[in-house]
């Protein structure tokens, strides 16, 4: 009754204001008050949903890349040899040294792998502070309407704690040491342009590329496959999807 007498007094809003710009914002707010009260549910069972599905989306995301080959073994999210260095790659292989190259992208890639392990966290305190509002939006959203809130409310604060580690992680193993060995020899080969890219910074934001590919697989999974919804909640929430 309470949500009928709010449609209500919704509509005979639309009419008294003047807006056009309001009208359309209270039409949008009212047709996902609509579409989920249809499905029966609550503003809260829409949050908890989300949040559900968000938490074991990443969690699933975080053991996947985290393991051995999580990224390099992963045609889909394997990080490739830094686009900016392709001439370096390209030199290095035409003089016989493509190992070195093969030795880099491997270590890169574990570097990744080392550094998802410390990611969950992030995911988990932006997941609590999701509002009601943002995940009634997301319950309505298209098939990555999930993951794209996460990616941007998170993208930032990822990127800032996730570097440190992956700068780390490199050092550990020896990343660090066969890139500087890869940018030494090309550096000495004749007439070339000096380079040196960050490889910290490529690798970080490779990484969490590939985990949001992961997380919005994840999601997929869950809006488009019922044997993904694991719980009662998850099938109330996306069973209409």
């Amino acid at each position: 009754m309470a949500m009928k007498t709010f449609r209500i007094i919704l509509i005979g809003l639309l009419v008294s204001f003047g807006s056009t710009g309001l009208q359309a914002q209270l039409l949008k707010n009212l047709g996902k008050m609509l579409s989920s009260e249809e499905k029966g549910l609550s503003a809260e069972d829409a949050a908890a949903g989300i949040r559900e599905a968000l938490t074991k989306g990443t969690e699933n995301s975080v053991k996947l890349v985290s393991a051995v080959d999580g990224y390099f073994g992963n045609p889909k999210i394997k990080i490739p040899f830094p686009p900016e260095a392709e001439q370096i790659e390209q030199k290095l292989r035409a003089i016989g040294l493509g190992y070195k190259v093969d030795e880099a992208i491997l270590t890169m890639n574990r570097a990744a792998e080392h550094a998802a392990k410390d990611i969950q966290p992030i995911f988990v305190n932006a997941i609590k502070k999701m509002t009601i509002s943002d995940a009634i939006g997301i319950v309505n959203g298209d098939v990555h309407a999930a993951t794209e809130y996460l990616h941007r409310t998170t993208f930032d604060q990822l990127f800032q704690q996730i570097k440190p580690i992956v700068q780390n992680s490199l050092e550990a193993v020896d990343a660090t040491k066969y890139w500087d060995d890869i940018i030494n020899t090309y550096n000495t080969i004749p007439f070339v342009k000096k380079m040196n890219p960050d490889l910290a910074e490529y690798v970080t934001l490779k990484a969490i590329d590939g985990l949001f590919v992961m997380v919005a697989q994840e999601e997929e999974k869950i809006r488009k496959d019922p044997v993904a919804r694991t719980t009662e909640l998850l099938q109330k929430v996306f069973g209409n999807n």
